[in-house]
């Protein structure tokens, strides 16, 4: 099962050329996480004991709570809590210091987050040994329109960890130059944008240009996330 929701053609994800194609290849995984975790999988023993103990991040919480099974989501709460219960306040006093890390770690953690991250880890992998394997998909990453830069030191780090010596360097340029095109657009943007504030560019006719949404991609090009 856990294949099942995770198995993502990169293929077809690199050929809607639309932003940063792992933006997209996490936000499908992530899609499909959530939608595993409130369905059927949620009374599933083991994967029950890992939401037990890791719970979700805020984000996540409201990712669940987006797809209207509130009841998914109260019965995964309430054995979460009592888990919680059991491990921070059960057994034998501790001091404040100890106490106040084991509520830290324990608030740190996500089941989500876990299973994308894991799973990120393959596919990062498996795009850069697409890219060593196949030439028509070194086109397709070389016209990709953005690579954001958390994802574009990723793929750098995975390329010169599992590709040969003779390759990464290459891989690496190709992604350097996706990333470093988008760099170059934003940064025209945003001070397109902060021009546009000049009194003497004020007026009726003031041309915004692709400046408008320029804060907004910006920082999806820093962070990954979109502003909504």
């Amino acid at each position: 099962m856990r294949d099942d929701i995770t198995s993502i053609p990169i293929s077809e994800i690199f050929e809607e050329k639309d932003g940063c194609p792992i933006c997209r290849l996490r936000n499908l995984l992530e899609k499909r996480v959530v939608e595993y975790i409130t369905g059927a999988a949620m009374m599933e023993p083991d994967v029950r004991t890992e939401t037990n103990k890791a719970g979700f991040c805020f984000d996540h919480y409201r990712m669940l709570l987006a797809q209207r099974n509130r009841l998914s989501v109260a019965l995964m709460m309430e054995s979460h809590l009592a888990s919680l219960d059991k491990r921070l306040f059960g057994g034998l006093p501790k001091g404040a210091g100890k106490r106040g890390k084991s509520t830290g770690h324990a608030l740190s953690t996500c089941f989500v987050c876990d299973n994308i991250e894991h799973n990120m880890e393959r596919m990062l992998v498996n795009v850069c040994r697409l890219w060593e394997r196949e030439r028509d998909f070194r086109t397709l990453f070389a016209e990709q329109p953005s690579l954001c830069l958390p994802h574009f030191a990723r793929l750098t780090e995975t390329a010169n960890a599992c590709m040969s010596r003779r390759t990464a360097p290459d891989f690496c340029r190709d992604a350097q130059a996706v990333a470093q095109r988008e760099m170059e657009a934003l940064r025209a943007d945003v001070s397109h944008f902060c021009k546009m504030f000049d009194y003497r560019n004020a007026g009726e006719n003031a041309d915004w240009g692709t400046s408008r949404d320029a804060i907004e991609r910006a920082v999806h090009f820093l962070t990954t996330r979109e502003i909504k």
